[in-house]
């Protein structure tokens, strides 16, 4: 039986209140809903307000620009009374986000002289509108309440700029079997195509990726109070430069949390196996910014492995926080801030050059310093060798597999090192070849970083529609003809696959290649790239390459 409208709405209401919200049905309009803000706010800053006095503090707070809107929500703001004192308040408990008041109403009515519009369902925390859910009969797209969204902001009189519902932080739409949820934003941030979807629009997910998309599944781990409240005041990232509100992944909130716990618990290292394009770099900024408030912990370090990514990395942490990570010039300025006891100086962005020379006792550096009587660079960090730092190393399979990282440990026996990586290194693809023909092994992301905090593959992110989808064409071999690599034993024919680098398999992939060059690369309009098991490897398909479009050309005039 198709559930209408009216019955979904309705039974979202009853499992809101079982999760404790309170159910507010008097609250239909502008009118209630501001003498209800009042309430909650006098309650809060335990203040009593003149009608006056509310009247000029509704106008201060309420902004037309989402982005001021969401500033506003999460700061401490600044009133004067009529009898010249100060009052310094809060408009939600921004302390702890689960005692804030968490209320649920229906079918809230904005008239203007422009608008009539109806919201479904609306969320209040503390009074104020965070949360709205539109919602649809079970045979209709949820698709039609993301355009009706659009249609509410783009309406003169929608009321999403000149009352409370400005403070709106998240949208929800659902069809009871089909839930999403998005952030507020500006209009060049917030448009609907209806051929493809919102961008970003997301589905909550468990932890393991397995998506939940019913409502009373979604309302269940979603909008539960503290849940709801640690999704806007922890997990939504006001971006300065762009002037847009991000919310968070899924996947993202459950590596940054578990982080957070891992070191909270002091248990240990770890690492996140975030496949590449899935947004590593945002999440590592939140779990920094997170450290950045906790005062058992000293630094915390984000190490990257090359000088181009350490200014990307500042780029993009200071995108989302203006001013939160500085340049570290040389290595010099490097242990200064280590050294620092600043607040600003509590988030360090690094490459793992700078950090491996600062406690590197046979540099030339160090060697310099001796001779004219200063203290090393490793000297001058001793102070911090008990302290609690925490650092984390930006694809950890690059830059955590060697000398540094033992200099590292051994240096921080108190540290708590965490890897991120889009492609974690495991016994089965730990070997390669060395430069000699020998085989070397990598110690594999396990042995570094202890266990594996959270993952998103590969296979996730193209479910996600994260990253684009990918054909795969496999190239076979032929087994090697007698006489080819190893001899034949026991006077049986070699029957064993070709290896990767022997001539003949390289000859045959050249040629296979040089077939289907046309084809694959759109009549040569796409690039494309050759990767290889080793750079003896490179070298040869080059000469190869080299060779048969030789011959081919000598053969064909034409050929190019």
């Amino acid at each position: 039986m198709s559930l209408k409208e009216s019955q979904i709405e309705q039974n979202l209401i009853n499992r809101l209140e079982e999760l404790k919200y309170t159910y507010r049905p008097n609250i239909r309009d502008k009118t209630a809903l501001e003498q209800n803000f009042r309430a909650k706010f006098e309650a809060l800053n335990r203040v009593r307000l003149t009608d006056a006095e509310f009247a000029r503090l509704r106008d201060e707070i309420i902004n037309a620009d989402v982005f001021q809107a969401a500033k506003i929500l999460r700061e401490y703001g600044y009133f004067q009374r009529e009898d010249g004192t100060a009052l310094h308040y809060m408009l939600v408990n921004l302390k702890d986000w689960c005692k804030n008041e968490f209320e649920v109403i229906n079918q809230l009515r904005i008239n203007t002289d422009n608008s009539h519009h109806r919201y479904d369902v609306i969320l209040l925390i503390n009074g104020l509108p965070l949360v709205q859910i539109e919602l649809k009969a079970l045979d209709i797209d949820p698709r039609r309440a993301m355009e009706q969204i659009v249609e509410y902001k783009n309406d003169p009189g929608n009321g999403y700029t000149n009352t409370l519902l400005c403070f709106m932080q998240l949208f929800i739409v659902s069809n009871r079997n089909h839930t999403r949820y998005f952030a507020n934003n500006h209009s060049q941030h917030f448009a609907f195509n209806a051929e493809e979807r919102f961008l970003p629009i997301y589905q909550w997910a468990e932890e393991d990726n397995h998506k939940i998309s019913p409502l009373d599944d979604f309302a269940e781990r979603f909008l539960a109070k503290c849940s709801l409240g640690q999704m806007i005041s922890r997990y939504m990232v006001l971006v300065a430069s762009e002037q847009k509100l991000l919310i968070m992944r899924p996947y993202q909130i459950y590596a940054v949390k578990a982080i957070v716990d891992c070191i909270h618990q002091n248990r240990g290292n770890g690492y996140i196996w975030h496949t590449t394009g899935s947004g590593k770099t945002l999440t590592s900024f939140k779990a920094s910014a997170l450290l950045k408030d906790n005062p058992d912990i000293e630094k915390c370090l984000f190490v990257v492995d090359r000088k181009d990514l350490d200014r990307q990395t500042r780029l993009e942490f200071n995108k989302f926080q203006e001013g939160c990570v500085e340049e570290n010039t040389n290595t010099e300025t490097l242990v200064r801030r280590l050294l620092s006891e600043d607040y600003a100086d509590k988030v360090i962005v690094t490459t793992i050059q700078k950090l491996g020379l600062a406690l590197d006792e046979t540099s030339k550096k160090a060697q310099q310093h001796r001779e004219k009587g200063k203290r090393t660079y490793k000297e001058r960090l001793a102070p911090l060798r008990d302290r609690r730092i925490v650092i984390i190393f930006d694809e950890c399979h690059r830059s955590q597999f060697g000398e540094n990282h033992a200099a590292i440990k051994d240096f921080f026996p108190k540290a708590q090192l965490f890897g991120f990586t889009g492609t974690p290194i495991f016994e089965e693809n730990a070997s390669y070849q060395q430069i000699d023909g020998t085989v070397g092994s990598y110690r594999t992301t396990q042995d570094i970083f202890e266990k594996q905090l959270h993952a998103y593959t590969i296979t996730h992110a193209i479910d996600d529609r994260n990253v684009l989808r990918f054909h795969i064409d496999y190239f076979k071999p032929a087994a090697n003809p007698l006489g080819e690599g190893d001899p034949p034993t026991g006077g049986k024919a070699n029957k064993a696959s070709a290896k990767p680098s022997q001539t003949l398999t390289q000859q045959a992939v050249v040629e296979a290649i040089l077939a289907k060059h046309d084809a694959a690369t759109n009549h040569r309009r796409f690039n494309a790239l050759l990767a290889t098991a080793s750079i003896n490897d490179a070298i040869a398909y080059h000469s190869l390459f080299r060779q048969v479009q030789a011959e081919r050309k000598a053969e064909d005039p034409d050929f190019i």
